[in-house]
Order: structure tokens, then sequence, then C-alpha cells
């Protein structure tokens, strides 16, 4: 280790420890952050009472984490982190379906329902009927693929954030899988645009920048289906207040559609006469071959 170092010579030696690392990959990813983060250091002068200040925030943000709340993903969705990977990996070329954010409310073991099921689970709220297909890259229906579907209510609320109301039940979710057409469709609640969480330490940068915490309403997908990427995307209501000043920058312009509004007395797409005002989104998603699925 070098001694008597100085403020330029320090990262060389720092960036020296990562020498032996057996694998290159991370050899590099830490040698560049070393560069970058002493950059930044240097650049803003930070001062001994502001590096406390940032290493108790980072401590805050991990004592706030728990199994249906993750600070740290939402830090990164705030600073732009989150779109920057996805934008590097899935620029939006050609005519596959764009993708975005997971966003922090996906669970694991969601329930499986079968192609036309009400999957609010029960909640209230303005009825919303969804008509999805899927493609491949020269049109053709994708059958049996996997989709993942989850939303909020129409207060803006997941499932997840109300864990007493629906005594820990999930709603407004669910897999399905598409039929020999490519298609899948469900009946669910109509979703509301809705505030990032701000009681916990990415709150106070949200406030020190007096920016707003506002996500546009909007439905969540991830869809699976042999030989083709995996695609993580959503759907944003074209006419909803925030559509262009997303807190997480996860709207893509090729994302925004038609919250359609139905009256009272119309049929929905399921042949239901319905006796109350309701919502139809229609979308048809288009997944990218993998590597190994191209065709010759």
């Amino acid at each position: 280790m070098s001694i008597d170092l100085t403020e330029t010579s320090i990262t060389e030696a720092v960036q020296r420890t990562f020498d032996g690392a057996e694998d290159e990959r991370v050899k590099e990813l830490f040698i560049c952050l070393v560069q970058h983060l002493h950059d930044f250091t240097r650049e803003v002068r930070l001062t001994g009472a502001e590096w406390f200040k940032v290493m108790d925030f980072l401590e805050r943000v991990g004592k706030i984490c728990n199994p249906t709340r993750q600070e740290y993903v939402l830090l990164s969705d705030i600073l732009g982190l989150s779109v920057l990977v996805d934008l590097i990996h899935h620029p939006g070329i050609g005519s596959v379906t764009d993708s975005t954010l997971l966003g922090p409310f996906y669970v694991e073991g969601r329930p499986t329902a079968e192609n036309g099921s009400d999957i609010s689970g029960g909640v209230a709220g303005t009825p919303l009927f969804f008509n999805g297909r899927v493609l491949d890259p020269e049109g053709n229906p994708v059958a049996g693929a996997r989709v993942d579907t989850w939303h909020s209510d129409g207060e803006g609320f997941y499932d997840v954030q109300m864990p007493e109301r629906l005594h820990g039940r999930l709603a407004m979710r669910a897999l399905l899988t598409t039929d020999d057409e490519g298609r899948f469709w469900y009946r669910s609640v109509a979703p509301r645009y809705y505030p990032v969480p701000t009681d916990g330490p990415c709150g106070e940068i949200l406030r020190a920048a007096n920016r707003s915490p506002m996500r546009p309403e909007h439905l969540h997908f991830w869809l699976h289906a042999e030989g083709f990427e995996p695609l993580i995307t959503m759907l944003v209501r074209r006419d909803d207040p925030y559509v262009d000043r997303d807190a997480v920058f996860g709207v893509r312009r090729s994302l925004v559609v038609d919250f359609v509004q139905r009256g009272a007395g119309e049929t929905a797409p399921d042949g239901t006469r319905m006796d109350e005002p309701f919502q139809t989104v229609e979308r048809t998603f288009v997944l990218a071959r993998t590597e190994r699925a191209l065709p010759h």
C-alpha cells in the first residue's frame, strides 16, 4: 500500500488494489467506479460534514428497506439510473415493444389466472377490461407466452401497501398465458396516478429539489416466452396529468395508450352488459427473439 498519498495519487493507489481480481469484469467495474467517485469528490470539494451526511443517508435508506419497500430501488429510480441501464441495453429499435422499469411493486408468487378472469381481488373501483396480444417481430402470434400484470387501485395504492385492508391477500395482479392466437385478456379495476413513497430518505431528495413525486396512471407487464427475450414494460394513460413528468423517468412515448371511457349500458369486451361506467385498454406487444432463436 502507498503511504504519504496526495489528493490525486490516492485514486491510483485504490485502483491498484483490484489488480488481483480474478473476474475481469469485477476489476473493470471497480476501477472505473473509484475513478468517477474520486473525480466527483474532487470536483465538488466534498466536506467532512457532507460526507457524514451521505453516510447517514445511505444507512437510513438501508434501514427502511423491507420485503415490500425497496428504498434503494427507489433511489436508483429517482436518480434516473434504473432507466439509464434499461436504455443502454434496450434502446428501442425496430418493431419490438419498448421496455421500461420493473418498479418496486412486482411480487413473486402472484396468483395464476385464466384469460377473462377478474384479477381485481375484490377491490372496489371503476371496472377496467384489458385485451392484449403477443406477436413475434414478423407479426405471428406467440402462443403460450406467460404474462405477469400488476397495477394500483383507483386511489393509487398497490395491494402490498394495504395489507391490513386486504388481510394479506394479493390483488390487481396475476400471471396469465396467451392462447393460440397470442391473446390474453382480463378484468380488473382502473388504476390511478400516485406519488412514490416520500416518507423515507428518498423523499428528502425530492423535497430538497422541489420535485414532484408523482407517477402517471399505468399498467405493468412482464412477458416471458420460449425463444424470446423477456420484456418488462408498462402502458401509461395518454391523458394523465403526469404523463410528461414521471418522477422516475419511466414513460416512453410508444407506451402511451388510450384508456377508453365507456358509459353505463354499453357492452364490455367480454360481452357483459355493464350497468356502470367502465374503461377499456388494448395493446399488442412484440417480443424480440433471443440470439439463439434468430432465423438464419
